[in-house]
């Protein structure tokens, strides 16, 4: 086999090693609470990332579960109820910042499968 021969084997193998390697990632970006309230009902049974702010008191454990509301960065009328099991980030807190990944179950309540907060500051002021 010669060099060229070679040389495009090697680029298509890696090519398609690429496409498999992101074959299952999401390249969906996250939609903010009133971008998913605009039209719940195209979302309902459809796998969505969203980001937004827990609200303040919305917080309920129990053994195994945990919903709270997440509401509109924005707009803080616009809320939609999250349930989530599984183990929370340590640093969930009401007033957060927080992404969640899953399915909107009803056009106001989605199931997360994962939440995502952000780190804690190193710094204080």
């Amino acid at each position: 086999m010669n060099k060229k021969k070679k040389t495009l084997l090697a680029i298509a193998f890696i090519a398609g090693v690429t496409l498999i390697a992101l074959y299952g990632v999401d390249s969906g970006g996250y939609l903010s609470v009133s971008e998913l309230l605009t039209d719940p009902q195209a979302h309902v049974g459809q796998k969505v990332n969203a980001v937004g702010i827990v609200e303040y008191g919305s917080i309920e454990l129990s053994p195994g579960a945990t919903s709270f509301e997440l509401r509109d960065e924005n707009d803080e009328s616009l809320k939609v109820r999250v349930e989530y099991v599984g183990d929370l980030p340590s640093n969930l807190a009401e007033g957060k910042q927080v992404s969640i990944s899953g399915a909107m179950v009803s056009e106001d309540t989605f199931e997360a499968n994962k939440i995502v907060t952000g780190c804690p500051s190193k710094y204080t002021e």
